[in-house]
Order: structure tokens, then C-alpha cells, then sequence
């Protein structure tokens, strides 16, 4: 049931699409939470479509490391990819570098084929300080092809907190 509160009205749903006002919302999934039979749960992810652009949010798929949902994000052709990255925090625990490794192909795979102009990768991957290393061949190729390509924080002019207080 919907929750209102004045003049807010909050509606619920699990997998489908609202329409508002010119503006389309979808929700895709349930998807896995990274690896395939994740026990770390379902994740949806967002879709928005207002004048002719489309936002695709990715929610908590790490990377994406299935082949899979790359092709979807390829199909759907966003023009703002919300990219939440692999955990390069992980690497070596719950990450291995074989799914580390899919994560690059896939999202490389996005950048040369999805037709994004703008890639915000984020969540997962500004958790450490070598981040940009262990991903640089995504942020090479983006730029190459003339895409934007940031974290959130460089969208808003900051610098990623996990590199604020690095010495130089």
C-alpha cells in the first residue's frame, strides 16, 4: 500500500515502471549482488527517462562482474551510467582476481558499446587508494572515446575522500 505523508505520496514496487508527470521510472531485477548466487542477497537496479536522456542506476552489482548484466546496460544505452565498480578493496579476499578480471572486461565492454556520455563509477570502487590504478584501463578508454567518466565526488568538484589524505 502507498505511505503518504502530507503531501508526499510514497509508492512501493518491486519490479515494474511508474509514469509521472513526463517521467518514467523502471526497476530492474531482482538482480544478484555482485558474484552469480551471491549469499549476500538481490539488488534492484534504476532506470529513468525524462526528455528524450535515460539514467541507468546500477545499485550493487560490483562491477558488474556478470557478463550478463553488461549486455543489458549495453541494450539499454543510458546516456548517464551510474557504475558502482568492483570492490578493489577486496581484491584477494572476497573478490579474486578472475572475477576482478571480468569486472574490467565487462565494464570496458560498456564504455566502447553502451554510448554513455557520462559514466559516474563509483560506490565500490573509491574505497581505496589505488583504485584508479587497478581500474585504468576503463578510465583510459572512456576518455579516449570522448566520454565523461568520474566518481561521484569529482562530479562535484572534490577530490574522492580515500585520496584527500594521501601525502603528496
Amino acid at each position: 500500500p502507498p505511505l503518504k505523508l502530507d503531501e508526499v505520496e510514497v509508492k512501493f514496487d518491486d519490479v515494474g515502471r511508474l509514469t509521472f508527470e513526463g517521467t518514467e521510472v523502471r526497476f530492474v531485477g531482482p538482480l544478484f549482488h555482485g558474484i552469480e548466487y551471491s549469499r549476500v542477497g538481490w539488488v534492484f537496479a534504476t532506470i529513468i527517462e525524462y526528455g528524450g536522456e535515460k539514467l541507468l542506476h546500477t545499485s550493487d552489482l560490483n562491477g558488474p562482474i556478470i557478463e550478463d548484466y553488461a549486455q543489458w546496460i549495453i541494450r539499454e544505452k543510458p546516456d548517464i551510467l551510474i557504475l558502482d565498480g568492483p570492490m578493489t578493496y577486496m581484491l584477494g579476499y572476497t573478490l579474486n582476481l578472475i572475477n576482478f578480471q571480468r569486472t574490467l572486461e565487462n565494464a570496458l565492454e560498456i564504455v566502447e558499446k553502451a554510448e554513455c556520455k557520462l559514466i559516474i563509477y563509483d560506490h565500490h570502487l573509491p574505497r581505496e587508494p589505488k583504485f584508479y590504478e587497478r581500474t585504468k584501463t576503463v578510465w583510459e578508454k572512456a576518455r579516449k572515446l570522448g566520454i565523461q567518466i568520474y566518481t561521484a565526488s569529482e562530479l562535484l568538484g572534490k577530490k574522492p575522500a580515500v585520496l584527500r589524505s594521501l601525502k603528496k
